[in-house]
């Protein structure tokens, strides 16, 4: 297929420098896909309520995005999007903002995310009694399952149709739902759903073993990569840094030094969009060839760093490997 008019523009106008780097990924990509591999994705930040949904749904739809590793609040904030779009308050100038300004949006029940305030009673409040009849009825029932699990049950149930407020194909985590990709959420207690399950651990209404754990997560992940990784190997496509991306890329060496499979490749390809630069100490801002000393990379991986703004770059990759 032909590439479109962004695909054009990009490769005409980018030419040096992250945004040279930024083709160079898109194209080793395009690549590792052709070749028949597979890509495994990560995200950080916040990205679901920068409404990365709008273009990685379709990344999704399109068998180009296999498997999906994000923090808690990624994978519980684009449902949040998906129901309560309307009651979204933006504050462009969020820099202004005093103490007082920031006091009174969470006495309105406005959790601000940079320049965007998620209502919390159209969005947390209406998923909560949802999601915890599920859980309840897992424990009653003695069943055990990973945060996603709950997730695709609450998307799969249709109830939260009645308040849909954006296109569906809008929505990431309805696009994983229906392709039934594994998502990896490592340090899922660290998101908002994720308190309330504690809190009623703390109350005694549920048992935190109704909630599979992290550990379980890097088992789930290794099965599935042991599945994966022998038809033309799994890429590494990184947003942003911390538990998202450190969490799933070590699954790797876990597998070769720890299980001592010599047989499982390294990760077949890289690129980490970030604007966390290389320091002393910093994984987020490393410079990929630091992954090879952990047996994370082979030499031989394309690797790329995009130091940038993924709301701005990862669209613009998302367009070319869509050919638009």
């Amino acid at each position: 297929m032909a590439k479109g008019v962004i695909s054009q523009f990009i490769e005409k106008n980018y030419l040096h420098f992250n945004a040279a780097a930024l083709v160079d990924a898109a194209k080793g990509y395009e690549a590792h896909l052709a070749s028949g591999g597979k890509m495994f994705m990560t995200l950080a930040g916040a990205m679901s309520t920068a409404e990365l949904g709008i273009s990685l749904a379709e990344l999704i739809r399109n068998d180009k995005v296999h498997a999906i590793c994000c923090t808690g609040a990624n994978l519980e904030e684009d449902v949040f999007n998906l129901v309560a779009h309307d009651f979204y308050k933006r504050i462009p100038k969020y820099r202004d903002l005093s103490p007082n300004d920031e006091w009174d949006l969470m006495e309105n029940g406005f959790n601000r995310v940079t320049d965007t305030c998620i209502p919390e009673g159209e969005a947390i409040r209406r998923i909560e009694s949802h999601i915890l009849e599920l859980w309840k009825a897992a424990e009653s029932k003695g069943e055990r399952y990973l945060p996603h699990e709950y997730f695709y049950q609450l998307l799969g149930s249709g109830i939260l149709k009645q308040y849909y407020q954006i296109p569906p194909e809008h929505s990431w985590m309805l696009a994983a739902y229906e392709k039934n990709i594994p998502i990896i959420v490592p340090g899922w207690e660290d998101s908002t759903l994720g308190n309330i399950f504690a809190s009623y651990c703390y109350t005694g209404d549920l048992k935190p073993s109704t909630m599979k754990s992290g550990i379980e997560y890097m088992t789930y992940l290794a099965k599935w990569y042991l599945e994966t990784f022998k038809n033309g190997g799994i890429g590494f496509f990184q947003i942003g840094g911390g538990i998202a991306g450190d969490f799933p890329i070590c699954v790797v060496p876990m597998l070769k030094q720890d299980l001592e499979m010599d047989e499982v490749t390294f990760w077949s390809y890289f690129c980490q969009i970030s604007d966390s630069t290389t320091s002393y100490g910093s994984y987020s801002g490393a410079v990929p060839n630091e992954k090879i000393s952990w047996g994370k990379l082979h030499t031989s991986s394309p690797s790329f760093i995009i130091e940038s703004d993924a709301t701005i770059v990862a669209p613009l990759i998302f367009a070319y490997l869509l050919d638009k």
